[in-house]
């Protein structure tokens, strides 16, 4: 079979990923075309991948080339506008998360997606394809831990990258959109159920500049499931070790964790003063693998004409409550959940 041939909308720090895997690490995809506002990251892209074609606008590149589907890695608030274009087009689309900044957008992108039955649209949702969460989720599964009682979830960005968090705040849709969406969505696939109240607070601790966006540096959520269970989420930008991202499941006979310290491999490092242990430093590279298998998941779908796991109402109900999450934060009030999607 012919290779999948592929375009991609973004090259940013995790755009940049998706095209090298495409390039050298997935089976069965070709990328062909690249778009970028930024002349430089296509100027890079065009160095590493010869024949591939470039653009600044993203209808001439699906209008242009002859593509299967589209990689779409742009800005948050730009997933609905670019899915719904690539969809349009015929095109088998993988999505970044979020799935949108706007609800009512989102609920378009759902009536379309379910419109187009022979097309492929699949959530970049990464931690599901991480080997770590992989096994969790069958332990749980299994009923090792017995009924969850308590789903403890940390993810922060490392304060050396700041500047960038801070640069993207205009476009993000917010942290519980942009971070704290990572531990809602995993919270709704292990736990398989959905929050009937939630209470958000937090602050702008060392970087006021995020007060302008009506946002935080770091923000928590205290919510309970329909199935009894707790959540607990703290999506911050300020950690001094590195990127730190913790889950935790509290059961009524175990609790099964991941990470309670981000070590990048079992080495510890003895010297004159300390023992100590290597940190991950960046998103990269602590879901290196779960890039890799997302995309190819994305590839052997189309192959084989299968819907991927993540729904794209996944993608909608994970919206919902970040959105939530927010208004509680920002009105300082407990909010109850009256619908899914």
């Amino acid at each position: 079979m012919k290779d999948i041939k592929l375009g991609i909308v973004g090259l940013g720090r995790l755009g940049s990923i998706h095209a090298e895997n495409i390039l050298n690490k997935i089976n069965g995809g070709k990328l062909i075309a690249a778009c970028s506002l930024n002349n430089n990251e296509l100027i890079q892209i065009k160095n590493r991948i010869n024949r591939i074609k470039c653009y600044n606008d993203f209808n001439e590149m699906i209008n242009t080339c002859q593509l299967d589907g589209v990689i779409i890695v742009s800005s948050s608030d730009q997933h609905c506008k670019h899915s719904t274009i690539a969809l349009k087009k015929g095109l088998h689309v993988f999505c970044e998360k979020p799935l949108g900044t706007n609800l009512n957008e989102c609920l378009k992108i759902r009536k379309l997606v379910n419109s187009q039955k022979d097309l492929i649209f699949m959530l970049g949702f990464m931690r599901r394809y991480d080997p770590s969460y992989i096994y969790l989720k069958k332990k749980v599964d299994e009923g090792l831990i017995g009924t969850p009682i308590l789903f403890r979830g940390y993810s922060v960005d490392p304060e050396s990258l700041i500047s960038n968090s801070i640069k993207y705040a205009k476009n993000s849709g917010g942290q519980f959109l942009d971070m704290a969406i990572h531990d809602i969505d995993l919270s709704r696939w292990i736990l398989k159920s959905e929050p009937k109240t939630i209470y958000s607070l937090g602050g702008c601790f060392a970087h006021p500049e995020f007060y302008k966006y009506n946002d935080g540096d770091n923000v928590a959520s205290l919510m309970q499931f329909n199935n009894g269970c707790m959540a607990f989420f703290l999506a911050g930008r300020t950690a001094s070790h590195g990127y730190n991202v913790e889950t935790e499941i509290i059961g009524t006979k175990a609790t099964i964790k991941i990470s309670s310290a981000p070590q990048k491999s079992t080495v510890q490092i003895l010297d004159n003063k300390e023992i100590s242990k290597e940190c991950f430093q960046s998103f990269q590279e602590r879901f290196k693998q779960a890039f890799i298998n997302e995309i190819q998941e994305f590839i052997d779908c189309i192959i084989q004409s299968r819907k991927p796991e993540v729904r794209v109402e996944d993608g909608l109900n994970a919206t919902l409550i970040a959105q939530k999450a927010t208004e509680s934060f920002r009105k300082n009030k407990l909010i109850r959940f009256s619908k899914y999607y």
